[in-house]
């Protein structure tokens, strides 16, 4: 397990805040029901809260439903607030939208877009602009380089750099860096800039919202391809709640004239175009990509029961794809490296 400097006592805390304040009324009907919103404390609150006030007000104006906010200090929490009921829908990175789907009742209804019209994005390591440090170096594996991952729960953060990269090497990275630490992506970036660590996950989003920052460091190693990011609900919410919110984000942002326009300006803001319709199929590559992650990781280890139970997960996974359509896999689980890097 990579040990982890982000502590999910800010996730309790959080959760204890909100139970605190009575969690989701999603119980309530008519006019006094609250809807709970979560989003992902992925920069700073008040950043956050700026962006992304405008959005929840017209929300609110449109469905008539009463919105609050909940900002998630990580992905546990976010998991864990759906679980409980504390919150009623909210925007999710894939990782953490899969376990909210298994472990939560969670659905997914809709998905974002890019302002850019690019359908996906993609996961990054980086380095300071000014540094000889190269993926050769991060590969390594000697104990020398400071090193940042994401949220556990981060798609582009975690699960796609141990998925790509660290684990087709039999790569540990608990065991390779002189510190290891874990932060979500615009903490992980602005230490990079400032030369506090040597090097960090981190995604092409993030990269592009801060341009000023984003110039003082450069990319060493891109992931495939990895889909966007989906809103998920409660599977239990109350069937004329979820058709009001659904048509609230199946319509936002998609109005010509000046009102489509001051829509559209908001998402940008969120770095979203507009939602497209989705269901949990939309989860079916990082599924993928957690069962290739598990594969390796049992090819490394020499575990025969784990390799044939990642195998059966990987072709049902496959059969599912095909049945959806998406026949071409996500990710691939080459064999496991003949020596592993360097501990």
């Amino acid at each position: 397990m990579i040990r982890r400097t982000l502590l999910l006592g800010a996730g309790a805390a959080a959760l204890a805040s909100l139970a605190a304040c009575g969690g989701s009324g999603s119980n309530a009907s008519g006019a006094d029901r609250e809807i709970v919103f979560s989003i992902l404390s992925t920069e700073s609150s008040q950043n956050q809260e700026t962006n992304w006030q405008p959005f929840l007000d017209d929300m609110r104006k449109q469905t008539g439903l009463k919105i609050k906010a909940f900002y998630a200090p990580n992905y546990f929490a976010l998991v864990q607030a759906m679980a409980a009921k504390q919150i009623d829908l909210g925007w999710f990175s894939n990782k953490s939208g899969l376990d909210a789907v298994e472990r939560a009742n969670g659905e997914v209804f809709v998905r974002s877009s890019d302002p850019s019209g690019v359908d996906g994005y993609f996961s990054n390591i980086i380095v300071p602009a000014n540094s000889t440090t190269t993926l050769d170096d991060i590969l390594r594996c000697d104990r020398r380089l400071s090193f940042s991952m994401g949220d556990a729960e981060s798609t582009s953060g975690t699960l796609a750099p141990m998925t790509y990269l660290f684990g087709p090497r039999g790569i540990d990275p608990d065991k390779c860096f002189k510190t290891l630490r874990s932060a979500n992506h615009d903490a992980n970036l602005q230490a990079v800039a400032n030369n506090v660590i040597d090097a960090a996950t981190n995604n092409s989003t993030a990269l592009r919202l801060k341009p000023e920052v984003a110039a003082k460091v450069k990319v060493i190693w891109q992931s495939p391809r990895l889909p966007e990011d989906p809103i998920v609900w409660r599977r239990d919410l109350d069937p004329s709640v979820k058709e009001k919110l659904r048509s609230f984000f199946l319509s936002y942002g998609t109005a010509a004239g000046p009102e489509g326009d001051r829509q559209r300006a908001i998402l940008a803001k969120l770095s979203f175009g507009r939602f497209m319709p989705a269901d949990n199929n939309h989860l079916l590559p990082v599924r993928e990509m957690s069962a290739t992650r598990d594969l390796i990781d049992a090819r490394n280890k020499n575990d025969a029961a784990a390799v044939k139970k990642a195998e059966e997960e990987l072709a049902a996974i496959h059969r599912e794809q095909e049945r959806v359509g998406l026949a071409t896999p996500t990710a691939s689980a080459p064999a496991p490296a003949a020596a592993p890097a360097k501990q």
